[in-house]
This record gives C-alpha cells, sequence and structure tokens, in this order.
C-alpha cells in the first residue's frame, strides 16, 4: 500500500493514519498471500444465509447456520472454489476480502455496482483495498468512530456484536498505540525514545509515556509558545533539540 494512497485516505477520514495501519495490522498485516492472491476467510453462516441453507447437509464446513469451521488459513480458496461450484455469486460475497477484511456482501457499500466489479478491484492492488476501505466507512458511517479512537464503537460496527469476544476493540487501540508512536510520542507509548525525551525534559525515564511526562511536555511547549497539547511531534522535537 502506497504511503501517498494512506495520506490521502487519511485526509479523505479526517483521521489519523495510524489508525488506517491499525485496522491492516489486526485484520490482515497485508492484503496478499504469498501466492499473490488477496487475503481471504471464507464465511459459512454467509453461505449458508445467502443460499437459504440448501447446501448445509452436503457441505457443512462451507455451509452452517453457525460461523466457524475455518480450518487453516491456506485452505480458504479451496473452501471458496467449492462454494463457487455451488453458487458463484453467494460464494464471492461470503468471503471477507484484503487488507482490510471486508465481506464481499457489502460490495455496494464499498460504491461497486456489482460483486464481480468488486472482486476485480480486490485482485488489483492494496491501494484499490484502501479505496474500497474508505468508501465503506463513510457509507457505514464509521469514519467518525475511527477518526475519535472509538475503538469499541468501530469494533462493533466494523466486526459485529460479539467484537468483544476477541477483544478486537482491546487490540486496535493497542495496535493504534503502537503505530502512533511512529515518529510522534504521546500518552500510552513505551520504549527507548520516551525513556531519552524524559531524559531530555527531567522526569523519571521509565520509557513510559504518562501523565507526568506529557505535563512535562506541555511545560516545555507553553515555554517555547507552542500549542500545548502534550504530543511530542516535530515542531516540539526541533524547539528540544533547538
Amino acid at each position: 500500500m502506497t504511503p501517498t494512497a494512506i495520506a490521502a485516505a487519511a485526509r479523505d477520514l479526517e483521521c489519523d493514519e495510524a489508525a488506517i495501519h491499525a485496522v491492516i495490522e489486526i485484520e490482515s498485516k497485508g492484503g496478499f498471500d504469498t501466492a499473490k492472491r488477496p487475503r481471504i476467510l471464507f464465511e459459512r453462516h454467509y453461505f449458508h444465509r445467502l443460499t437459504g441453507g440448501q447446501f448445509d447437509a452436503d457441505a457443512p464446513d462451507i455451509s452452517h447456520r453457525r460461523w466457524g469451521g475455518y480450518g487453516r488459513s491456506g485452505a480458504q480458496y479451496r473452501r471458496l472454489e467449492r462454494a463457487i461450484d455451488l453458487d458463484r455469486e453467494a460464494a464471492l460475497r461470503s468471503a471477507s476480502w484484503g487488507a482490510f477484511q471486508i465481506m464481499g456482501d457489502n460490495y455496494s457499500a464499498c460504491g461497486f455496482a456489482g460483486i464481480e466489479e468488486f472482486i476485480a478491484a480486490m485482485v488489483t492492488n492494496e491501494d484499490a483495498h484502501l479505496a474500497a476501505f474508505v468508501a465503506f466507512l463513510k457509507s457505514e458511517r464509521l469514519d467518525r468512530p475511527l477518526r475519535d479512537h472509538d475503538w469499541a464503537r468501530f469494533a462493533r460496527g466494523y466486526n459485529g456484536p460479539a467484537f468483544r469476544k476477541h477483544r478486537y476493540d482491546e487490540r486496535l487501540a493497542a495496535a493504534w498505540r503502537r503505530h502512533s508512536c511512529k515518529g510522534l510520542l504521546r500518552e500510552g507509548c513505551k520504549g527507548a525514545a520516551v525513556r531519552q525525551l524524559q531524559t531530555r525534559l527531567n522526569v523519571s525515564a521509565d520509557g513510559h509515556f504518562g501523565p507526568i511526562t506529557a505535563a512535562a511536555v506541555r511545560a516545555f511547549q507553553r515555554g517555547r509558545g507552542l500549542a500545548a497539547d502534550g504530543l511530542f511531534g516535530p515542531r516540539t522535537r526541533a524547539a528540544l533539540e533547538a
């Protein structure tokens, strides 16, 4: 996924880039597998619903009223192919696709006229995955919770009502903090860069950016005529180094 596309998507969604990176990390860690196919996860309960359960008895591993039964990640395309032999459109709509693992069933919310157009975009590149993600969030009104880092609300809308079972919101929040700490230190960041900052600010250098460190950053910012937001970004870093 190109940095230019991510920056443009962040502007479009009015969110920080770290929020987008967090979703990618939790959903897929990359949009394509080693065979250069879009990463997928075939959802048998979707196929059951879209086909009226007519294949449940003969193929319960790919058509079932309950979710699960995924098997190995490498088996997903074989499951998809079997489903395609039974009902192509329902099969394609029953898999989640790409870097953001968007269900094919959501093709319309992503701005596509049909499932085939959606799949054509998914096999193109990760920038196409990103464009579909932006359109989907806007359509489902999930852009604001992503912007506000309201991870529970975002997780409920993006991953479903059972999101807490897999700590989806907590994992998103942790991933966002990790990505936020790349180039911008804020409360929740940890590590050597925080320890170095604390040493420069003459506060306890424990490597954890907590309230005391944030207060020290704000005090330094006020003293240099900067916006006292407690974030250690490029302008504050330049002032400290000067």
